[in-house]
């Protein structure tokens, strides 16, 4: 998909953990080996919409996260699909020794879906906030990671995290989030979208920033100054191939991500850079720190994740090249 720049609105749809239910219970209805688990967060996660259609298909585990990762392995391991979802940070840090274990180094089928993440959960404050999720999973041997930008991008991937052979993490969101894809657009795993002809720099986000920098290739565009927007909604396996072109035509790249910048969007592309085409790169995201309790847009404009930030640092990045 294309998106001419100077017509970008941000029109917002539902947040992607709502998107993430919808599309389970439309999995349910095609696939009987599907099985999900929560954590006694089913209403928050939106599972509650499965366990609607299909309670004998679906489990609650309690807050019990690391018991709720082994069960699933056990499911996948009898030939179920599960996919088990809580909140992210509780998810991938109380459940890492088994996503490793009992997960990752046997390679089981399994699907886990981490909702609340990044700073943008709002006023629930830093014990909620998942900001170290992407670097967790993305350091698990085989694991694939996803981070969709709006409601059509999490229904599509949630039904190819269901057809991929091995475990999958996806990270949604509890903010409504602008649409910015049509029905008619299709996603695969490992295969980012891109927004916009090559221009002076390329701006590669996920999640809520997609959005963001969207905005910022409108703001900049009203400047004198064109850029390629890159949706790298799977941040492993990386779509390297869109890296190094985008390294190669546009000459500077910028990352936006919700997330720390210590193993995140940015470390995982700049490493692709560095392999493929290096050109001078700049990193949008949370500069080693928690944040605090206040409102999602509060938050995001204080620590630097908005559309401005994003569009100080293509001008930064701009001067290097």
């Amino acid at each position: 998909m294309k998106t001419t720049a100077a017509k970008f609105e941000l029109k917002m749809g539902h947040a992607t953990r709502e998107a993430y239910g919808q599309a389970l219970a439309e999995l349910g209805k095609t696939n009987p080996s599907v099985v999900v688990l929560d954590a006694d967060l089913s209403k928050s996660t939106y599972s509650a919409k499965f366990a609607k259609e299909f309670p004998d298909r679906f489990f609650t585990c309690g807050i019990a996260e690391a018991d709720m990762v082994g069960i699933a392995s056990g499911l996948a391991l009898s030939g179920k699909v599960p996919f088990a979802s809580s909140f992210s940070v509780f998810l991938c840090a109380k459940g890492f020794d088994q996503l490793r274990m009992s997960v990752a180094y046997p390679h089981v089928n399994a699907k886990f879906c981490g909702s609340h993440g990044g700073i943008s959960i709002g006023e629930d404050g830093p014990s909620q906030m998942a900001i170290e999720d992407f670097a967790l999973m993305c350091s698990l041997p085989g694991f694939a990671v996803l981070c969709p930008a709006d409601e059509v991008a999490a229904r599509a991937l949630v039904h190819r995290m269901a057809e991929h052979q091995g475990p999958v993490y996806m990270r949604t969101g509890r903010p409504k989030a602008p649409v910015l894809y049509n029905e008619r657009e299709s996603f695969a795993i490992g295969k980012a979208k891109v927004h916009g002809e090559p221009g002076q720099a390329a701006i590669i986000a996920c999640g809520l920033e997609v959005g963001q920098a969207l905005l910022a290739q409108s703001q900049l565009e009203e400047q004198g100054v064109l850029t390629q927007v890159i949706d790298m909604h799977t941040l492993k396996p990386l779509d390297e191939e869109a890296v190094a072109e985008a390294a190669r035509n546009c000459g500077a790249i910028v990352t936006a991500e919700e997330h720390l910048l210590d193993g995140g969007l940015g470390s995982i592309v700049a490493r692709a850079v560095a392999r493929s085409h290096p050109v001078p790169m700049e990193f949008v995201g949370v500069q080693n720190t928690y944040a605090e309790s206040g409102t999602p847009d509060e938050l995001m404009e204080k620590y630097g994740l908005t559309a401005p930030h994003i569009v100080s640092a293509v001008k930064r990045v701009l001067r290097r090249k």
